[in-house]
């Protein structure tokens, strides 16, 4: 797939939690096509102390206001400088980058998106892909306290939502592979993004039941185009560089212990 190298436009800049900042990107041409598990290079400008480009998952992509959604979490002075951004701002992007997750072409076919914190961005535009092919997709969204679930709403526009809280405030109280649901349907395949170590126990999950599941790591990167090696994973087919060769990959591919 063809990358891009655009001056987008802040459309809008909304603060969905005190953590987190979704930002709403346009351009005067149709974006580029994109696919669900890619994800941006984002230039941050005006800060002194960062020097590389921050890799944001795309959360959504609305064709119909030509707009690129990303969801940005505010945890250091790049991703506090993008949270600052107005409307009206530019921001330089390099995408789309990576491979996305495999999309089902059945609507038979029962398929569970795990998410945990922030990781839960790729989730929101594969289950609206997902909904346009006549499937839907059930969410299983995971997170420490009420506070800190995001996007719960859209989700429940494309599919049925689940929920845990570390704290019990909302939903199950738990890890996500914690949640009855598990317990009481079967799913066909299963797609999850968030702390390594809940995808290691959802990937630990699906190879007890016996489904397919596929991970989206979120590895440190630096480059995005698999040049600086800074994000090189193990798996069964050697080192890969997960910007290039990713970010999505089957867990059977991992080294994980599972």
């Amino acid at each position: 797939m063809k990358k891009y190298i655009l001056d987008l436009t802040v459309r809008q800049a909304e603060r969905i939690s005190p953590k987190h900042v979704l930002l709403r990107l346009t351009d005067s041409q149709p974006l580029p096509e994109m696919v669900p598990g890619q994800f941006v290079e984002v230039r941050v400008d005006g800060s002194e102390t960062t020097f590389l480009r921050r890799p944001i998952s795309i959360n959504f992509v609305d064709k119909e206001h030509n707009e690129l959604w990303l969801l940005v979490a505010t945890i250091g002075d790049g991703t506090r400088r993008l949270g600052a951004l107005r409307p009206g701002d530019t921001v330089n992007c390099v995408l789309p980058l990576g491979n996305g997750f495999t999309m089902s072409q059945s609507a038979e076919e029962r398929i569970l998106l795990v998410g945990g914190g922030v990781g839960v961005a790729p989730l929101l535009y594969m289950g609206a892909e997902m909904r346009k092919m006549g499937i839907e997709p059930t969410f299983l969204l995971g997170a420490r306290t009420k506070a800190d679930l995001l996007e719960q709403d859209l989700f429940r526009l494309y599919g049925r939502v689940f929920v845990t809280t570390e704290d019990g405030s909302e939903g199950e109280k738990g890890f996500v592979t914690n949640h009855s649901v598990l317990k009481k349907e079967h799913f066909d395949r299963i797609a999850t993004c968030g702390p390594k170590p809940m995808m290691v126990a959802v990937a630990r999950y699906a190879h007890q039941a016996d489904v397919d599941c596929e991970a989206s790591l979120e590895n440190m990167m630096a480059c995005g185009l698999g040049a600086c090696l800074c994000c090189v994973e193990k798996t069964t087919k050697g080192n890969l560089c997960v910007c290039k060769e990713g970010p999505v990959f089957n867990v059977k591919q991992l080294l994980w212990q599972i």
